[in-house]
């Protein structure tokens, strides 16, 4: 299955990830009028630690802890993406605080968010990937 891998080497900590995640979010054609007075809420962020950048994101894991730990069963996996049922979503965090990679966080609604490799978007390659201007991401499959 393909996933989401970030060459920290190439990664130029410049956000843009970020922003082209919000914006795929939106569905919307331009990024500019999709984006604009709005405070984003990406679920793939930038982290810096001693001149280092690397993205967070949700590594889809082949028997996901979050998956196990979710008591409503918000969290599933289908071919080989973990999605969440915002719905069924209580907000008792515990994937959150299960989560070896910090992928999963909190939604500007109470539920959690994570990557869901942009599945529900006609984007067909997530939209970080498509936006890293220095090919940091890259959307492959790997052994």
């Amino acid at each position: 299955m393909k996933r989401v891998y970030v060459n920290e080497k190439w990664c130029l900590g410049c956000h843009l990830c970020e922003y082209y995640c919000a914006f795929g979010e939106s569905n919307k054609k331009d990024m500019a009028r999709a984006l604009k007075d709005i405070k984003i809420n990406p679920k793939i962020w930038i982290e810096e630690k001693d001149g280092v950048s690397f993205a967070v994101s949700c590594r889809h894991c082949k028997e996901p802890l979050c998956v196990k730990s979710c008591i409503t069963g918000a969290l599933t996996i289908k071919d080989g993406v973990v999605t969440i049922n915002k719905d069924k979503c209580i907000s008792c965090y515990t994937c959150i605080l299960i989560c070896p990679y910090g992928a999963v966080s909190p939604s500007e609604d109470g539920a959690v968010q994570k990557c869901e490799l942009c599945v529900k978007t006609t984007w067909g390659t997530p939209a970080c990937v498509e936006g890293c201007p220095n090919g940091a991401i890259v959307f492959e499959e790997r052994g």
